[in-house]
């Protein structure tokens, strides 16, 4: 008797998610990218780039460090929340999920991963296109539970976010060992970056997705890693990376423009993170923060990922207070303030 009531609710739960999703404006939000991005599919890979360990995650839901690189949630949560879908974005290759939580929002992003292969490659983890066969893998699950004109159907109407490049830059093209300097200048690294943004634009709209966005770089130079190491100028922001971010963000603008005209029905928008993300960091006071140089994790000036660990014990208080939650990723607030902000002037169209 029990098993057939619990069947009974199950099957009542999900035509319940279907009604709503049928409901809904945006049934989902489907996520691409990297560290910004990812909840923690890391977690199932084999590489170093790991966040799923204390002090990481101890202001998430319940204190779990879910592999998310934050002291807490990452903007995709929060666009979910104000969507009014979900108070958080699962990783797709994490086994606690199944395809009714994947229906209503999933994350296929890869801490370290960028638009270029090889930047992928530096920590081993998943590259662009492979986010995409698992978005192909997605929608023949999501075809099954649903049907596959509902699903085709959950798949116009989502929201489909891309958010990476940091990494193509900082990780790849600017350190020592990279090939990419001798192959490309800076322009071209840029266009041959936003020449594969485009692409994979283009094979997301073939495979259905009509509402994107697509985010900007960040003050990149402002970063605690990079102000650390900036000790002519008194570990001030990189003005060079900074300048690399709003190049290249004009570039994205640009394209996006293009394929507005050239792909019928779709919804390209642009979301640049770079300026409120900017007047955080020089207006601090406004939001209640008291540092931006350093971060929360440890020292502050590199530590990320295992590092963060090791160095627990110098970790501050209260992360609310810091713009940075490690030296590459900001605190949970920041990320909410962001958020909030692309939500507002970018992505309320969708709502």
């Amino acid at each position: 008797m029990a098993s057939k009531c619990s069947i009974a609710l199950l099957a009542l739960l999900t035509l319940y998610l279907i009604v709503i999703c049928a409901g809904a404006k945006v049934p989902a939000i489907i996520v691409f990218g990297d560290s910004s991005v990812d909840a923690g599919n890391n977690n199932f890979i084999p590489t170093i780039a790991r966040s799923n360990f204390a002090p990481y995650g101890r202001d998430f839901f319940g204190g779990k460090p879910t592999g998310r690189f934050s002291n807490g949630r990452i903007p995709p949560d929060f666009i979910s929340e104000a969507f009014k879908i979900k108070p958080s974005i699962p990783a797709y290759l994490d086994p606690a999920y199944n395809i009714s939580d994947f229906a209503t929002g999933v994350t296929f992003a890869s801490a370290g991963t960028g638009y270029d292969n090889t930047t992928s490659d530096v920590l081993s983890v998943i590259p662009i296109w492979k986010e995409l066969e698992y978005y192909k893998d997605y929608q023949k699950r999501l075809k099954a539970f649903m049907g596959e004109k509902r699903a085709s159907e959950v798949i116009n109407e989502s929201l489909h976010m891309i958010s990476m490049g940091t990494n193509d830059f900082l990780e790849n093209y600017y350190t020592i060992s990279s090939g990419r300097r001798s192959q490309f200048s800076e322009t071209q690294y840029e266009d041959f970056l936003v020449g594969i943004a485009g692409k994979f634009i283009k094979d997301l709209y073939g495979l259905g997705a009509r509402k994107i966005s697509i985010g900007g770089l960040p003050p990149m130079g402002c970063l605690p890693l990079e102000r650390t190491t900036n000790i002519m100028f008194q570990h001030d922001c990189v003005q060079g990376y900074n300048d690399i971010a709003l190049e290249f963000n004009s570039k994205l603008r640009k394209m996006v423009m293009k394929w507005r005209t050239e792909l019928p029905g779709v919804d390209l928008v642009f979301s640049n993170p770079y300026f409120i993300f900017m007047y955080i960091i020089r207006r601090p006071s406004v939001f209640g923060f008291e540092e931006t140089s350093v971060a929360c994790c440890a020292t502050g000036m590199f530590e990320m990922g295992y590092a963060c660990s090791r160095a627990g014990m110098l970790t501050c208080q209260n992360a609310d207070r810091f713009v940075f939650w490690d030296a590459f990723h900001p605190t949970e607030k920041t990320n909410r303030i962001i958020a909030d902000y692309l939500v507002k002037t970018v992505l309320a169209r969708f709502m």
